[in-house]
């Protein structure tokens, strides 16, 4: 029996799917829901930060880029409260004890913390699929927890599209004799 899930949301369509799930298995079994948004450059949609190698030729050109990235990432950082807050009245109104947090840095490392600072039992993320070169260079936040979480962990994987009723074909129906 789960009495602690902690849900690693992003902002993916995986990560709606992850929270439905997460709150299903919560409704099951009375367990609170942590919510944990991580900060990461990985994310999809995260600003990216100015190249400020060459910018001493030029001056104030860097501090302007600075200062629109800080803008970008300060927006990016709202956004992610506002999903948390959103996804944990949702929690609340179906009865169920949630609490958020959103933090900055490598988003498998934070995830295995907070599992094991929480004394969470069970972790839910979802999995973007990486796979070959890709996962082997950019890494797999899902593979990370798997081998570094205190807990039991479920990985959510993307439903596959279910094809609309005017895109399923009709096969005619063969007529025995």
């Amino acid at each position: 029996m789960f009495t602690k899930i902690l849900v690693a949301i992003d902002r993916s369509p995986m990560g709606k799917q992850v929270f439905e799930q997460a709150l299903a298995l919560a409704k099951v079994t009375g367990a609170n829901l942590m919510l944990l948004h991580v900060l990461s450059a990985e994310e999809d949609g995260s600003p990216y930060a100015p190249l400020l190698s060459n910018f001493d030729y030029y001056p104030g050109v860097g501090s302007q880029s600075f200062e629109h990235y800080q803008k970008q990432w300060d927006n990016f950082k709202n956004e992610g409260i506002q999903l948390l807050q959103s996804l944990c009245a949702q929690a609340n109104t179906s009865g169920i004890n949630a609490e958020f947090t959103q933090q900055v840095g490598s988003p498998g490392r934070l995830i295995s913390q907070l599992a094991a600072n929480w004394g969470a039992d069970l972790i839910v993320m979802g999995r973007r699929g990486r796979s070959g070169l890709k996962e082997l260079f950019l890494g797999s936040v899902s593979n990370y927890v798997l081998h570094h979480a205190p807990c039991s962990v479920h990985v959510v994987y993307l439903s596959s599209r279910v094809p609309q009723a005017e895109e399923v074909v009709q096969e005619p129906a063969s007529v025995n004799q």
